[in-house]
């Protein structure tokens, strides 16, 4: 059980990140990422209502019928996006006025609906809770990334901390061709070291398949 606990919680952060090997959420993902701290908070929002979400269809998962679950899974997801929007306007306004319509489009975000439709809906609470938290916080880390790096390309900042002064920034970088620019160089980034990775766990298993062919006959 140790182990499968492990097993939920990383897979989104590493193995299926939504963002890096999924590729889902794409639309946050382009346009809130102008800055660390605006990327970082909406992946902390995401990640609220994708652990309650979870959590809440994991536990009514055997009273919903089948022909309707995709509504009432729907509804439940509105109702913490409802909260967590809520929450930001009293406690944090400039942040919710800058994350703008992206909050409440968390409803339809597809990370959360995939999760609910293919995870919750089938497994336990407590899988459940990590599956939701392990793909947040994969979200998150992602967006987070993503966001430094063209706040930093962009404008010479992190977290609005100026580390570069007095020296123009190309302003690309925090457009949407900055964005499209930055998640490709990543994605690419990403799926070089996991298919070299690979490669040398093959050669670790069976090292005749990575010899050449005289070097086999040579055996």
């Amino acid at each position: 059980m140790k182990n499968r606990s492990l097993q939920e919680l990383s897979k989104g952060i590493f193995k299926e990140n939504p963002t890096f090997i999924l590729v889902l959420g794409m639309c946050p993902t382009l346009a809130i990422s102008t800055t660390a701290e605006n990327a970082f908070m909406m992946g902390i929002a995401a990640t609220a209502v994708l652990v309650l979400s979870n959590l809440i269809i994991s536990l009514l998962r055997k009273l919903i019928p089948d022909s309707v679950r995709i509504p009432v899974y729907i509804t439940v997801i509105a109702g913490f996006v409802t909260i967590v929007q809520l929450l930001m306007k009293a406690f944090l306004p400039e942040l919710n006025e800058a994350l703008g319509i992206y909050i409440p489009l968390i409803v339809v975000n597809c990370i959360i609906l995939a999760r609910a439709e293919a995870f919750a809906g089938k497994n336990n609470p407590w899988y459940s809770f990590l599956d939701g938290l392990g793909m947040g916080l994969g979200f998150t880390l992602a967006l987070t990334i993503i966001g430094t790096i063209r706040e930093f390309l962009g404008s010479g900042s992190i977290f609005g901390l100026e580390i570069i002064k007095n020296i123009p920034m190309p302003t690309l970088f925090i457009t949407p061709a900055g964005a499209f620019l930055v998640l490709g160089m990543l994605m690419a980034l990403i799926s070089a070291l996991t298919h070299r990775k690979t490669e040398i766990k093959d050669c670790s298993e069976c090292p005749m398949q990575c010899m050449s062919k005289d070097e086999k006959g040579k055996c």
